[in-house]
């Protein structure tokens, strides 16, 4: 069986966010599934089953549970597609709970996913453990069904934090993810030559996952936040993990979102299940 790892959003090799993906006929077993995973050790591991040569189901895996969404794998999955599964420039993941993922390939390489919005809301009650967690001053607390989403003073503290990652466990199966507007004043991450609209990072220490290099998921959440804020309607986001990513958004509507980013491929590897 045949299995890639793909770094999405990064269209140079080690950057972004590494992904395994394989590609079947039929699903395999969830054990089987989860330990693979497990055994790559990767934030996801994907898995593909064909439909036609423009629809396909998605499912993906950390080193500890299944999750409902991934972005960057869902990226580094439409990159293997392309490549080898299929000659479309349109497909679409089938995607339980959350409908059609529409992936589009442009000529010079990057991939434009469009998912579902799934917003945050402020909150004014959250849990104490946050503010023990977390070592910089914040300004909101936002909240949607994956994450608690904190706004922090500066671009700076964003890059700064180190929170404290065995409170942020219990929090369980809600991540946390810290953004911060990137105003022409902030100049620590600007070695790329682009000009970022918010930067972000993201934590997911009960998922097996201390800190996501490139989270596409979550950013179907800040991406509508900024843009709301700062009155724009397409924003280039930067994840400041270690390796780095860059996310490319564009509101469609009210409830759609487009992130786009490119990959890289580094491996193909033969797995030997037997």
């Amino acid at each position: 069986m045949k299995m890639y790892q793909v770094d999405a959003f990064s269209n140079a090799l080690f950057k972004g966010n590494p992904a395994a993906v394989i590609v079947t006929e039929q699903w395999l077993d969830d054990v089987l599934m989860q330990n693979i995973a497990l055994e790559n050790n990767l934030s996801e591991t994907a898995f593909v089953k064909k439909i036609d040569a423009e629809h396909f189901e998605i499912r993906w895996f950390t080193p500890t549970a299944e999750v409902d969404f991934c972005g960057h794998a869902t990226l580094a999955s439409s990159f293997v597609l392309f490549k080898d599964f299929t000659p479309a420039k349109t497909i679409h993941f089938h995607v339980k709970n959350l409908g059609i993922f529409i992936v589009s390939q442009a000529e010079d390489g990057k991939i434009c996913m469009n998912f579902p919005i799934r917003r945050a809301e402020k909150v004014e009650e959250y849990p104490e453990l946050l503010t023990q967690a977390l070592s910089k001053p914040f300004k909101n607390v936002y909240l949607n069904q994956q994450a608690f989403i904190i706004e922090y003073e500066t671009v700076q503290d964003v890059l700064d934090e180190q929170p404290n990652l065995e409170l942020l466990k219990q929090l369980g199966s809600l991540r946390t993810a810290i953004t911060a507007h990137c105003s022409s004043v902030d100049v620590a991450i600007t070695a790329t030559g682009e000009q970022y609209d918010c930067v972000s990072r993201y934590f997911a220490p009960a998922m097996g996952i201390n800190e996501d290099p490139v989270t596409g998921s979550i950013h179907t959440a800040i991406a509508p936040l900024w843009a709301e804020r700062l009155n724009k309607t397409e924003l280039i986001a930067y994840q400041a993990s270690a390796r780095g990513g860059e996310l490319y958004c564009k509101i469609v509507d009210q409830e759609r979102i487009e992130i786009s980013g490119y990959g890289k491929l580094y491996m193909q590897a033969e797995l030997f299940l037997d």
